[in-house]
């Protein structure tokens, strides 16, 4: 995604004679099409490996969360419904700290705020030394990100408009990473590098959009005393990581026993504040140094302890209570607008906006797709950014409170997810297959 210049053509291979004029400069000696900036490049060998370690360990936690969404969606339509929705609705926590909730209630504010945690630290990365660090290789996927975000809602809004129904115009605007980087490790093993970078980035500026959708749409009702008191074990968590990053990052305890607690306590007053309280765990992250030697290994600890945690455990719990909708219950799915709208703008929505912004910047700046990425293979990873699954059911469980409207969208996010993949195909096993030859990169 670099937008570094071409390289001018190759100097002769005889040396320069002692006194020869200096070769004509870089701006003389390009062509106007070579002055261009590259687009989807790769940003360095370092950064790319980076990348490459993080792709792996998304289609490992997209296998995982697929398997564990099959599994709530068989176990909510078949003889194992009753007990399920019932362990789903059973209430656990302490009643005095206001955390008397029940398990799916558990799943999508507690255990997916480890989750969050782990864009947080992603984001933060790609902000310091990644590729959102600088604006000619942060533009392009931002500025996707915000197509594929705004195209959708206007799509649900369409159908929506004037309904209480609209207040979910933010559910199909959300990209679900491990699955996406699953899907495309299955559908298009050898999709250019750059490409798979550009779908990470761009998931991961969509989580940082869908974040602030959260904070900001879906918030009501702050109560500032909690969030005052929250900013106590805040400090301390900064003032730690920070000061004792190095010991943090050799202990094999520090970051459970002294760290973890804090960020418990600051999650518990997120949410008795009325933040959405994975909100916490985007905080909590963007506290982590990651820069420098010390930071760096800080992070890279945070990572291997907690990534395990997320993809492993917190995110298939959640897929397995989210996906938990019986068919012919109270769903009004597929022809109800709020299924309509949802699925229009994840299927049709993020694909046309994110190339149509992508397009607009090639066309209009001096941006250019780079030389091994074709139009088809981009839209073909922009219909795939509209498998919106992790952070769209959870915006559905914040936009509706009738049980219909919520097994109609949750409903539509899986169905449209799935069509979503399928039209992706459509633009990527065919080109996958007419260059077999073509070396890519292992996730």
């Amino acid at each position: 995604m670099s937008h570094s210049p071409q390289s001018p053509a190759p100097h002769d291979s005889q040396p320069q004679a002692e006194g020869a004029p200096d070769a004509a400069p870089p701006s003389v000696a390009r062509s106007p099409r070579a002055r261009r900036r590259r687009t989807l490049s790769l940003v360095s060998k370092r950064e790319a490996a980076r990348v490459s370690r993080l792709l792996r360990a998304e289609v490992v936690g997209g296998v995982i969360v697929m398997i564990a969404a099959l599994l709530g969606f068989i176990a909510a339509n078949s003889p194992l419904a009753e007990g399920y929705f019932a362990l789903r609705e059973t209430k656990i926590g302490p009643e005095t700290l206001g955390l008397h909730i029940s398990v799916g209630h558990w799943a999508s504010d507690g255990l997916l705020a480890i989750f969050f945690f782990m864009v947080g630290l992603e984001l933060k990365r790609e902000f310091v030394s990644g590729a959102l660090s600088k604006f000619s290789t942060a533009i392009v996927p931002v500025a996707a990100a915000f197509g594929g975000v705004a195209l959708p809602a206007l799509a649900y809004i369409a159908f929506t408009a004037g309904t209480p129904a609209a207040h979910g115009w933010a559910i199909p605007t959300a990209t679900d990473i491990a699955f996406a980087v699953a899907v495309l490790g299955l559908i298009a093993p050898r999709i250019p590098p750059a490409l798979r970078m550009f779908l990470l980035t761009l998931a991961v500026v969509d989580d940082l959009i869908a974040i602030s959708i959260i904070a900001i749409f879906y918030t009501e009702n702050i109560q500032f005393l909690p969030l005052a008191l929250a900013l106590i074990p805040l400090a301390l968590y900064a003032f730690i990581a920070h000061r004792f990053s190095a010991r943090l990052a050799r202990s094999t305890w520090g970051p459970w026993l002294i760290l973890l607690p804090l960020g418990i306590v600051a999650w518990a007053l997120f949410y008795s504040s009325g933040i959405h309280a994975t909100i916490a765990g985007v905080v909590l992250a963007f506290l982590v140094p990651v820069n420098g030697r010390q930071g760096t290994q800080l992070a890279e600890t945070f990572e291997h302890r907690f990534r395990p945690l997320s993809t492993g455990i917190a995110v298939p719990i959640f897929a397995f209570f989210a996906a938990g909708v019986a068919v012919g219950g109270a769903s009004r799915f597929p022809f109800d607008p709020i299924a309509i709208g949802i699925m229009v703008g994840l299927v049709i929505g993020k694909p046309i906006g994110i190339a149509l912004v992508t397009w607009i910047l090639t066309r209009f700046t001096r941006a250019e797709l780079d030389s091994a990425v074709s139009w088809r293979e981009l839209i073909g990873v922009g219909a795939l950014a509209g498998v919106g699954f992790t952070v769209s059911l959870l915006v559905t469980d914040l936009s509706f409170s009738d049980p219909g409207d919520a097994d109609t969208a949750r409903l539509a996010v899986m169905v449209g997810s799935v069509i979503a993949v399928g039209v992706s195909a459509l633009f990527l096993v065919r080109k996958a297959r007419a260059h077999p030859t073509r070396a890519s990169q292992e996730f």
